[in-house]
């Protein structure tokens, strides 16, 4: 009697443990299948940074730098005052962040020698380089995309394939006896709106993430 109800407990036992294991593959394999899914429908890019245009401020006359009206690190507007050369004012051509302004008053400066910088921030955009064999095929303008970087890890940021170069980075032609061709990379830049991430910097490396499925 005791010897079945032994028998009975351990097949229990191995039925339940069975059940256990049974659910913990299928946990396992639905997990792959949507990490799977998921990532089929995207296209990493690793190698990214974020980019603005900085504008070098110059006069078009030669003279001496009497005022300087902005400091690094200043937000100026468009056509902000910048400098006194001579007896000519020196505009910001666009809005930004003042990037340079050497304390130089009373130095002499020619003619489109550079006074200040100011990074365009406005226009910053993430600009990435992706191999032709890496899934360009599927990036397109207009796809959703999400960065982040490296300055402020496990957050995300929003935006839109802008830009796809039109040719290879490298546009120089290598002629080799060899049959293996080289793989080619391509920038794609991704717009966003800086407002909403003030926090963000030119320079700040980050990776793209580009959604292909419509």
């Amino acid at each position: 009697m005791e010897k079945e109800q032994i028998k009975k407990e351990n097949i229990f036992k191995k039925a339940w443990m069975q059940s256990i294991i049974a659910m913990v593959v299928i946990f396992g394999l639905l997990t792959v299948f949507l990490f799977w899914q998921t990532k089929k429908d995207t296209v990493l890019i690793e190698n990214s940074f974020l980019v603005a245009p900085v504008i070098n401020l110059s006069s078009t006359v030669p003279g001496i730098l009497n005022e300087l009206y902005v400091k690094e690190g200043d937000r100026i507007l468009p056509n902000a005052q910048v400098a006194l050369v001579g007896s000519q004012i020196v505009y910001s051509k666009s809005g930004g962040v003042v990037s340079s302004a050497p304390e130089v008053i009373g130095t002499y400066f020619n003619p489109g020698q550079t006074i200040a910088s100011v990074v365009n921030d406005q226009a910053m955009k993430v600009v990435g380089a992706i191999d032709e064999t890496k899934g360009l095929k599927n990036v397109q303008v207009g796809q959703r995309a999400t960065f982040s970087v490296d300055a402020f890890p496990g957050k995300k940021y929003e935006g839109i394939v802008d830009e796809i170069g039109p040719s290879a980075n490298n546009t120089s032609v290598v002629f080799s006896i060899s049959d293996e061709r080289p793989v080619e990379n391509f920038n794609v830049k991704v717009l966003f709106d800086i407002n909403k991430y003030p926090e963000l910097k030119n320079g700040m490396s980050a990776k793209i993430t580009v959604y292909t499925k419509k």
